[in-house]
């Protein structure tokens, strides 16, 4: 159909950036990403640290003063930085290309089923050499809105219930697969398994809800850029 022209969730493969400008936003992200891993593993002298936070606020002062957009919708009003699918794949907190705050998971469909595949290395860890139980949530709740697609509406999360079965591994490939369990008027039901080395390490059942109005007019009032 023709929205598989376009969606980058039809695919496993990671869809090429909209413009040469989004290609040099991930790639300040996948620098920002990995200066992150890098904190939190390096032992640099005090100095040295000073030294690097010093460049780095530089940089960031000098960052802040290009013109902002604020949220993807404001950027896709704008018309010219992709459709709507095409920005939550770059800027998403979870699966976001061009957002150092994503792991990132990647998601794609395939027939009924939804499936993923993401990385948490050190920045993430909560128990010693475990992903932190809050990330492994925020993954599945990420993942499992994407499986709404299945459903045919568009929702948001209203329940998420984490069973955890055993500690999921830091710097470990974890698989993900979701699947379709009902649509009932505005609620859709999703389930879905993470798997690392091909064992469950926890499962989830979701309930996301579809708004009477539409998600364009729940987000804050707030500047749109400058």
């Amino acid at each position: 159909m023709a929205e598989e022209q376009f969606n980058p969730f039809y695919s496993e493969e990671v869809s090429p950036p909209h413009s040469a400008h989004w290609e040099a936003r991930r790639r300040v992200g996948s620098a920002i990403r990995q200066l992150m891993e890098v904190l939190v593993t390096s032992t640099p002298p005090t100095d040295e640290l000073h030294d690097i936070a010093r460049r780095l606020e530089q940089t960031a002062d000098a960052f802040g003063h290009a013109p902002r957009i604020y949220g993807r919708h404001a950027f896709a009003r704008q018309g010219e930085h992709g459709q709507m699918a095409e920005l939550v794949h770059e800027l998403n907190p979870l699966s976001g290309l061009s957002n150092p705050l994503a792991p990132p998971l990647n998601t794609w469909i395939d027939g009924d089923r939804v499936h993923g595949k993401v990385t948490l290395g050190w920045a993430y860890e909560g128990p010693p050499g475990c992903v932190h139980g809050g990330f492994v949530a925020a993954v599945f709740d990420e993942f499992m809105g994407i499986a709404q697609v299945l459903g045919g509406q568009p929702g948001m999360t209203g329940t998420l219930a984490v069973r955890y079965e055993r500690p999921t591994p830091l710097n470990v490939e974890l698989r993900l697969e979701a699947r379709l369990v009902e649509t009932e008027g505005r609620k859709t039901r999703v389930e879905a398994t993470m798997r690392a080395g091909g064992e469950v390490t926890a499962r989830c059942e979701a309930l996301f809800v579809r708004p009477r109005r539409p998600l364009t007019e729940l987000s804050a009032t707030g500047s749109s850029s400058s």
